[in-house]
């Protein structure tokens, strides 16, 4: 049975979800796109947010149902989940800079796939 401190860690993990995510919406605007590079700004900013609900979901059960994300990404993989953690994030903070700003839509695209294969990487590490 579990006890208050279990139950409590879980709701407040669940609310770090939704408080990051609304975040995360809020700063990129999804419903806001740009007129000329409508499709690649769509798929930058969709794919970032599954991508981020997935991060913050596969934390979740790391941190609180596997143990730690020490014992899930042990060694070699805890440097690939720093690396996937923090790459996408990158991109999509950068995106706002000048020199990308007359090659956007290349960027939007690749960091489309940096966030379509970060979802992958994570999903596997997480059940493999």
């Amino acid at each position: 049975m579990p006890n208050f401190g279990d139950i409590l860690n879980h709701i407040l993990g669940a609310i770090f979800i939704i408080i990051v995510f609304a975040l995360a919406y809020a700063y990129l605007k999804p419903h806001q796109l740009h007129k000329r590079r409508l499709l690649s700004t769509l798929l930058l900013k969709i794919s970032y947010l599954v991508y981020l609900l997935v991060l913050l979901i596969i934390i979740y059960l790391s941190a609180l149902v596997r143990g730690g994300l020490e014992t899930v990404f042990y060694g070699i993989e805890f440097f690939a989940f720093l690396i996937v953690l923090f790459v996408p994030t990158i991109g999509i903070f950068a995106r706002k800079l000048g020199q990308f700003s007359k090659k956007r839509e290349g960027y939007n695209y690749f960091f489309t796939v940096v966030n379509v294969l970060s979802i992958v990487v994570i999903l596997l590490m997480f059940f493999i």
